[in-house]
């Protein structure tokens, strides 16, 4: 990530989903370390949680599968 001035991040014009309040919220409106994102529609935004949880999912099946080879 280029930084366009001193401590601040360059424009950004995606969406996040907060966790912490359970919003799709443009850049800036909560901590990064709340939010997830950026998507590039309010759509995309919204099913976060959703995309985690098949991700987690994913990753979960396939640690299993690693652990069974071994």
């Amino acid at each position: 990530m280029r930084w366009t001035k001193k401590g601040e991040p360059p424009a950004d014009d995606g969406f996040y989903y907060c966790v912490k309040h359970g919003t799709v919220e443009p850049a800036g409106a909560c901590a990064a370390k709340d939010r997830l994102g950026p998507y590039d529609t309010p759509e995309e935004a919204e099913h976060a949680l959703q995309r985690v949880q098949e991700r987690n999912e994913a990753w979960r099946r396939a640690d299993e599968a690693a652990d069974a080879d071994s």
